[in-house]
């Protein structure tokens, strides 16, 4: 039964990894003038915490660091549910056919 619930956490530790990836990489891809903008802090701030947040996740997925990935967590979680809404319409091209 151990060895099920290690692979639980496990799967766990690298959802939080992709999450937080995933958020690096939305913020990365994001225009600069958009955080200020929508009053969501400035866009060093934000890559900062989700490099920090998706290092913390990978080494949890391999080492002991595992308490701190709950805070890795909770920084791409912030990222993803309030900040990248306010942002993501923001100097980005919308393609050809407009937002449709």
């Amino acid at each position: 039964m151990l060895g099920i619930l290690d692979m639980l956490w496990w799967l766990i530790y690298v959802a939080i990894f992709v999450t937080s990836l995933f958020g690096l990489v939305d913020a990365i891809r994001t225009p600069g003038q958009a955080f200020p903008a929508m009053d969501k802090q400035t866009k060093k701030l934000w890559v900062g915490l989700l490099a920090v947040a998706t290092f913390v996740s990978f080494s949890a997925v391999f080492t002991s660091t595992r308490f701190l990935v709950f805070i890795a967590l909770i920084a791409a979680l912030i990222y993803l549910l309030d900040v990248r809404p306010a942002v993501r319409g923001i100097g980005r091209d919308q393609g050809p056919r407009g937002r449709w």
